[in-house]
């Protein structure tokens, strides 16, 4: 376990957000912080809003009420809202959502247009050699297996450096040898950035492989 900085790094308070037509709000006055490096994983049944609290953190959904905090910087308060793009935050998802069109390379470098194109590369190599896919940067995504896919879909996540990095059941589509491995792997690359991390799971081995700390969802996203 890595030491974290003890100044909450996210924060978030009194969150309450309910889809359209929804009577009783999917969260309701949710509070939930994280030091900096921390790694916390959301476990609890479908439909309790973990994915829910992952898209509006990362500005895919609106609040109704609440605000969250990153790093000293408010996202949304109700008055104040940074897009997606402007909030530093990380997603991967379940499905990997890799472009087919490009290359492993091209995938990992096309969050890095802000920097130089040597600096680009370089940052790109870094981190493919971390998830270790060097080898396999001048692939298609349909030429790798599940397991491959998904350490590109890490490694493109982790190369801008976000402040905050969010996985929404990043290993649930791989048998279990895999993502045995791949628990492992993901740790350590997560250790080695040195990132803050919410990992949304159904599964208590990737909660206790991964995170630092257990979030349990019950009805109305009570932790």
């Amino acid at each position: 376990m890595m030491q974290v900085n003890a100044q909450p790094h996210l924060v978030i308070e009194s969150l309450t957000f309910r889809y359209p037509g929804q009577r009783t709000p999917l969260l309701d006055d949710f509070h939930l912080s994280l030091n900096k490096g921390e790694r916390v994983a959301l476990l609890g049944p479908s439909g309790r809003g973990k994915t829910t609290l992952l898209r509006l953190i990362a500005g895919l959904e609106k609040p109704d009420a609440g605000r969250i905090i990153l790093d000293g910087r408010v996202l949304t308060d109700g008055q104040t809202i940074i897009p997606p793009e402007a909030r530093r935050i990380g997603m991967v998802f379940q499905d990997y959502a890799l472009f087919p069109h490009l290359t492993v390379l091209e995938n990992v470098t096309f969050g890095l247009f802000r920097l130089p194109r040597h600096e680009r590369q370089k940052r790109a190599e870094d981190v493919l050699a971390l998830v270790q896919m060097t080898h396999y940067a001048h692939r298609y995504p349909h030429e790798l297996s599940g397991g491959e896919q998904q350490r590109v879909a890490l490694a493109r996540t982790i190369a801008p450096k976000p402040e905050l990095i969010l996985l929404d059941e990043p290993l649930s589509n791989l048998d279990p040898a895999l993502r045995d491995e791949l628990r492992a792997a993901l740790r350590i690359l997560l250790d080695k950035e040195q990132m803050t991390a919410l990992i949304v799971t159904h599964d208590e081995g990737d909660a206790q492989a991964i995170s630092d700390r257990k979030v349990q969802f019950n009805d109305q996203g009570s932790p």
